[in-house]
């Protein structure tokens, strides 16, 4: 009798537990459905509105560019930094983080509807083909740039490698126009610059989107070892106007100074956004002081290194409070239809402090020498920050510090600007 109520009893909490686990299956569905119905209404809706623009509009639209605007418009709304990317501007974004193309190798401005050579770049093309610092181009191939723009005038000059175009240049001080043929060559971006300052190591790092950022400074360091020798004192690394860019490059700079611990923590909304990314041994600069310069203008990546060094003691911060901004990008290929950049992940410093809308106050502020005129008008402006951008992430609570594998192993690029 025993073992029969036993039994029973036993039946019974496998059909309770059952009747509930189909209960709440049965729950989750409907809330899904429902969850779904709303959505397909909402769709109904913009097909509703989308149909009456192209239909009543005071001009014929291009629907692709509705479309577009449409997609940019429910990103934008989510936060300042998701976006869509067209396929052009996708193509455009690969190049910049590649840090090479083919082409000539001029840093160039508009002036009077005409491109000004602001330089040409050592070692490149146009270097080689004698174009000089202070030269008009006016034509491309005898066609005339007049009423290009001049991301539009780049674009032409770009292209594949082992090919030629013919520039027409106008040179102060002499009276007809050049006939200057340049043949493209890869061209690649240094976003570094450097200088031995006495027994001090000076290394600016204007940008992070290079996906070869961590290469050229780490480079940088070993020429200026060789230049100073013995004498070298240390090493002043220049964030100042660094608008951020790729976070595994962010990770690969801090690690070149770190002999061990947390270099970032990303806090996502599922657990495959949430890791740590830790420092290897090895310092490049064998523990020579390091002093950090930032000011309102470093972001993102630039951030992720200021805090990364301040928290481990590794380096003393200089400057003034940086931008921050807080969060990681991933970038989505669409195929054929360029691309998506979506904030997935918010960043913290190793010692668990947010960034997102805060930034890293510098251990010493200093402010830039103005002259008495514009300090009197700077009392009156509130910087600029993240904080200032409409629909900006706010900040929250630091994640619980775990061990993971390195973030950059994914196939989708991951930025932090």
């Amino acid at each position: 009798m025993r073992k029969s109520e036993l039994a029973l009893g036993a039946f019974l909490v496998m059909l309770v537990c059952a009747a509930s686990f189909f209960i709440l299956q049965s729950t989750r569905r409907d809330q899904a459905i429902a969850a779904n119905a709303s959505i397909y209404k909402q769709l109904d809706l913009f097909g509703e509105v989308l149909e009456r623009v192209r239909a009543e509009y005071v001009e014929r639209p291009d629907d692709t560019k509705l479309i577009e605007n449409a997609i940019n418009g429910m990103l934008q709304g989510l936060d300042p930094h998701s976006s869509y990317l067209t396929p052009k501007d996708f193509q455009d974004m690969q190049v910049q983080t590649r840090g090479e193309f083919g082409g000539l190798g001029i840093e160039v401005t508009m002036e009077d509807g005409v491109v000004k050579v602001i330089a040409p770049i050592d070692n490149t093309p146009a270097d080689r083909a004698g174009v000089l610092s202070g030269d008009y181009i006016t034509h491309l191939d005898g066609e005339s740039i007049q009423g290009l723009s001049l991301n539009e005038a780049v674009e032409k000059m770009r292209g594949p490698v082992d090919s030629p175009i013919t520039l027409t240049i106008l040179r102060k001080g002499v009276a007809a126009p050049l006939q200057t043929r340049v043949v493209r060559d890869i061209v690649r971006i240094n976003p570094i610059k450097y200088s031995a300052e006495d027994d001090v190591a000076w290394i600016k790092i204007k940008t992070f989107q290079s996906e070869h950022t961590s290469e050229y400074m780490k480079q940088a360091i070993e020429d200026l070892r060789k230049t100073i020798g013995p004498k070298l004192k240390g090493y002043v690394i220049d964030l100042r106007n660094n608008p951020g860019g790729l976070l595994d490059q962010a990770i690969s700079v801090s690690d070149a100074f770190l002999e061990k611990g947390a270099i970032v923590l990303t806090k996502g909304r599922n657990a495959s956004e949430s890791s740590r990314a830790n420092a290897k041994p090895g310092d490049v600069t064998d523990g020579k002081p390091i002093v950090v310069l930032t000011n309102g203008g470093s972001a993102s990546a630039s951030e992720i290194v200021a805090g990364a060094l301040q928290d481990h003691k590794r380096a003393s911060v200089l400057g003034t409070r940086t931008f921050g901004k807080g969060s990681v990008q991933t970038m989505i290929p669409l195929g054929p239809n360029g691309g998506l950049r979506l904030t997935t992940a918010r960043y913290y410093t190793p010692a668990g402090r947010s960034i997102q809308a805060t930034g890293i106050v510098p251990d010493y502020v200093v402010e830039p020498e103005l002259p008495p005129e514009m300090k009197a008008q700077m009392v009156a402006v509130t910087p600029r920050g993240e904080a200032s951008l409409r629909g900006h992430l706010k900040t929250t609570a630091p994640p619980k510090p775990r061990e993971a594998s390195p973030m950059c192993r994914k196939k989708r690029r991951r930025t932090s600007s």
